[in-house]
């Protein structure tokens, strides 16, 4: 039995509810022999915290197995109970019957890397205190949260579980992904405002009326909060969750966004007086720091809360190897080997859960795809390459990455350069200088520029 069956056996069998996020921390790290005070460091939580949780935890189970659970006697006393049918139907996730133990030989139960993790897919490894944070602050009126990191690091899969956590309350949700913005779209404030409204009016299965409480003379962002005062919050008179990812798309049009991201802000601000904008949640999804100049008091991104989604930690990239069934790679000795795909990659989560994922289908061993990760035939090839068009196509990133490249202590960088080489996931930046994301980027485009 491994970490992924053990959670899903006490939450379908024994419990019979959901773990919440630092539940499922406690458990993981507990089943792999980590102490109290190992959990805490590692996640964040206060180690009284996370010892009060863990004995709620453990009393809980002690009732429904009829036996003393512990930390230290827990993953004993799952093993023997592992072979208890279950006495109700497994239930269907991801292409596979929960209960069932994964078989990486099995195309359909893996999930290939590259897009959102399916909310209920036993491959999303939570980055505490992340996940709880933010489904806590959805709870408070008129919040707006930040998810801020670099692309494939998992922006969208924690969005999805934030508006799937938001539906389980009975809010109303409204997801906009500005990637899907036709380019006309952004010639004018009014049309982006009204594509906005339009959106959210049509997800929240309400009759579109825009054209009754648009006023030319009252001007766009009059007409947009008219909009929502006087129809949208009344009609639904539930918390509303607005949801936007790819906001950085915004910046490419500083004239619109130096007039859009301050509306939002004023509605933020609205909702410290006004009961109906209490009702509005947002969610605001980018991949870099803002460089579209607006006044402190302007812009939506210095107010609320900011989900900043970390690299996995070496524990955390051994979980998710773990949930691929990859043996060799428990306990000290497994973490020990592991050690080459972190020198090379980091803990990028789409590079190593690629690593994971291609290892559990051929059977390649870590080493020869450690040694084979930027040759052309090599399993990040494609995603290298895209990474080497961007470059070439911009001479202002070519010469800033040259830079990156030779430095050993990182540079300093012009702010639009930074932000692209940033959303790219290239460079990381300590104390305003940017130095190289990973090996496996300095060793490939010190080669190839």
């Amino acid at each position: 039995m491994n970490v992924p069956e053990a959670l899903k056996l006490i939450e379908e069998k024994f419990l019979r509810r959901s773990l919440s996020p630092i539940e499922r921390l406690i458990l993981s790290e507990s089943w792999m022999g980590k102490t109290y005070s190992e959990i805490s460091q590692k996640s964040a939580y206060a180690n009284d915290y996370v010892k009060e949780v863990g004995g709620r935890l453990w009393q809980e189970l002690s009732e429904a197995l009829g036996t003393k659970v512990s930390k230290k006697n827990i993953k004993l006393v799952l093993k023997s109970r592992h072979q208890i049918p279950l006495t109700s139907p497994p239930v269907q996730k991801s292409g596979t019957l929960a209960g069932n133990s994964l078989n990486p030989n099995d195309g359909n139960n893996i999930e290939i890397p590259g897009s959102p993790i399916s909310i209920n897919s036993p491959f999303y490894i939570e980055r505490p205190p992340i996940e709880e944070m933010g489904y806590n602050e959805l709870q408070q009126p008129g919040c707006v949260v930040r998810i801020k990191a670099p692309r494939k690091m998992g922006k969208s899969s924690l969005l999805n579980r934030m508006l799937t956590q938001a539906v389980s309350w009975g809010y109303g949700t409204v997801y906009l992904n500005f990637l899907e913005v036709d380019a006309e779209t952004f010639n004018s404030l009014e049309q982006l405002v009204r594509w906005f409204c339009a959106n959210a009016t049509k997800q929240l299965k309400l009759p579109a009326k825009l054209d009754e409480y648009w006023d030319i003379d009252l001007g766009t962002k009059v007409s947009c909060r008219l909009y929502f005062e006087e129809y949208l919050f009344i009609t639904k008179d539930t918390p509303i969750v607005i949801a936007m990812n790819e906001v950085n798309r915004l910046f490419e049009y500083p004239v619109i966004a130096s007039d859009f991201l301050p509306m939002l802000r004023s509605w933020h601000e609205l909702s410290k007086h006004n009961k109906l904008w209490e009702n509005l949640r947002l969610i605001v999804v980018h991949s870099t720091e803002v460089y579209v100049p607006l006044q402190l008091h302007q812009s939506p991104f210095n107010v609320g809360l900011v989900l900043k989604i970390p690299q996995f930690t070496p524990e955390q990239v051994q979980d998710l190897a773990l949930r691929y069934e990859l043996s060799w790679a428990a306990g000290e000795s497994g973490l020990k080997r592991l050690e080459g795909l972190i020198s090379m990659v980091g803990g990028h989560p789409y590079l190593v859960q690629l690593a994971f994922y291609t290892i559990s289908k051929s059977g390649i061993s870590l080493e020869n795809l450690i040694k084979n990760a930027r040759k052309p035939d090599g399993i990040y090839s494609a995603y290298l390459r895209d990474l080497l068009v961007t470059i070439q196509q911009d001479s202002d990133l070519h010469i800033a990455l040259n830079k990156v490249l030779k430095s050993d202590n990182g540079v300093p960088l012009e702010a639009i350069t930074a932000y692209k080489l940033e959303s790219l996931g290239l460079v990381n930046f300590e104390d305003n200088l940017a130095q190289i994301g990973c090996d496996l980027y300095r060793l490939y485009f010190l080669e190839q520029l």
